[in-house]
């Protein structure tokens, strides 16, 4: 078993959780998001996200506006609904269940 494998399938996993913690913080352009993303370490390219970003927003967690660039086109700007901020208090509470149990594994 590689662990590439596994460390892949494990951001996987909070991906989801990570885009919505950031567009918690503020509307964000996807180039902003994998620049987040990259300085924390968690990888992500466009192939990637456009999908994941497009699937929150047809579960009606995410919206969008566009707003005029004096570097080219208009971009887009993903931001939470307040579905999708309800969405995260609950994977909120998820998390810290998830790190509380593996951290009475470990400790115990």
């Amino acid at each position: 078993m590689k662990l590439e494998n596994t460390k892949a399938q494990m951001r996987k996993g909070v991906l989801e959780y990570c885009i919505l913690l950031i567009l918690s913080k503020r509307p964000s352009y996807a180039s902003d998001i994998i620049g987040e993303m990259k300085s924390a370490r968690m990888i992500v390219v466009e192939g990637t996200l456009y999908p994941l970003l497009t699937r929150l927003k047809n579960a009606g967690l995410l919206g969008y506006r566009w707003e005029e660039s004096s570097q080219g086109p208009p971009r887009k700007y993903y931001e939470l609904t307040e579905n999708g901020s309800q969405f995260l208090s609950e994977l909120e509470g998820s998390w810290q269940e998830l790190v509380g149990a593996v951290a009475e594994i470990k400790n115990s």
